[in-house]
């Protein structure tokens, strides 16, 4: 995996099954503002299916970062990203119960997901 902070990340396929618990890794540690849980964040990410290895979204790849509050994002962003800083890169491994559900109307229902956040900012 690629742990160069302002390019686009490469995940490596995972070895072994998908974890069961929702996992965070700092691949690179931020030294500016701290998300909270009440923050709006400005990040991009790459996000891909942990048993394909396919990516099935990008803010690299459409070019620009995204900015959201965490409050309505997937409980594992809600969960991972606090406490993350401004200048960070941090993996996510998100299980299918903490993305979008085990099963149901989203594509991505039943899946476990990884993502690669890297933190813009903070509001």
């Amino acid at each position: 995996m690629s742990e160069t902070a302002k390019t686009k990340p490469e995940i490596d396929a995972p070895e072994g099954p998908a974890p069961a618990e929702l996992q965070i890794v700092d691949l690179v540690e931020g030294t500016g503002e701290e998300a909270l849980a009440s923050s709006t964040v400005d990040v991009h990410y790459l996000g891909v299916e942990y048993d394909s290895g396919e990516e099935f979204d990008s803010s690299w790849s459409r070019g620009e970062s995204i900015n959201f509050p965490l409050r309505s994002l997937i409980q594992g962003w809600q969960i991972g990203i606090p406490g993350m800083k401004v200048g960070g890169r941090r993996k996510l491994v998100v299980p299918a119960a903490q993305a979008y559900g085990t099963s149901g109307g989203h594509p991505l229902s039943g899946k476990t997901l990884i993502f690669v956040i890297d933190l813009l900012g903070v509001s």
